[in-house]
């Protein structure tokens, strides 16, 4: 099985955020070391990033690659 060199980095920048989406990558969100959901980014705003049809604040949340 072939790892992907992203599993679990945190996407900090707009880029990142932007790249996740069109790749359609896999992502999962925590609040401190809590997995609070996880998806396919719907929507990306300087404030928040959607997932599922679930809004979470960036400011608020980590969000890392799953796959």
């Amino acid at each position: 099985m072939k790892k992907n060199g992203r599993f679990m980095r945190t996407l900090t920048a707009d880029i990142h955020f932007y790249t996740a989406q069109m790749e359609r990558s896999r992502i999962v969100v925590f609040i401190e070391s809590e997995m609070i959901g996880g998806g396919l980014i719907k929507e990306i705003t300087p404030y928040t990033v959607t997932i599922k049809n679930e809004r979470f604040m960036r400011e608020n949340c980590t969000f890392k690659y799953a796959s």
